[in-house]
């Protein structure tokens, strides 16, 4: 149980403070416990920091590996990853903005290699289905490896910018969501 408040506390301080601002001081504080006692559950910081990101896409992972088998079309499972990313980023707020908006090159390769398969692993599932749907001929333009980039990248932008700018006069996030994605397949996908 201390080891969770340990990373919620670890994930609120990396989004406000940045990762040279997350010291093992701050986080034990914020927890209430000494940084002694914080030792015992984590090496250093880079530990915490990598257990919240792998934590976060594993969940993204485990929900596009039960989206890519569901025997529907291609598409659907497509929209269906799309909105659950889009869903899990709006859920997960801090994990979400350590994974996906956080400033690379903070940790060395060999500490960030566990980390980046997962998330190749999670971005495989996702790029399988764009596949299906380029080998049925359906794709309107651009190449699978395109046309996946580019529906990510929508994604995200929505998502960043809902999280960052949130004083800014938004449509409902459902609204924003099922446009975004409407428009990305009536865009790049054929009936």
């Amino acid at each position: 149980m201390r080891r969770g408040e340990i990373l919620q506390a670890a994930e609120r301080i990396f989004i406000a403070e940045g990762y040279q601002g997350a010291t093992i001081r701050k986080i034990a504080d914020e927890v209430g416990v000494s940084s002694t006692a914080l030792y015992m559950h984590f090496r250093d910081k880079d530990e915490i920091l990598l257990e919240i990101c792998d934590s976060a896409i594993a969940v993204l992972l485990k929900q596009n590996s039960e989206i890519a088998v569901r025997p529907i079309d291609a598409v659907a499972r497509v929209r269906l990853m799309l909105d659950a990313y889009i869903t899990f980023a709006l859920e997960n707020p801090n994990a979400y903005q350590l994974v996906f908006c956080g400033h690379s090159g903070v940790l060395s390769d060999d500490k960030q290699a566990a980390t980046e398969a997962l998330g190749d692993s999670c971005y495989d599932k996702f790029l399988g289905a764009v596949r299906e749907i380029g080998a049925s001929g359906r794709l309107r333009t651009g190449t699978v490896e395109s046309a996946a980039q580019a529906m990510w990248a929508a994604c995200h932008g929505l998502v960043a910018l809902l999280l960052t700018k949130p004083t800014f006069h938004w449509s409902p996030t459902d609204e924003l969501r099922g446009v975004l994605l409407d428009g990305l397949f009536h865009g790049l996908v054929t009936d």
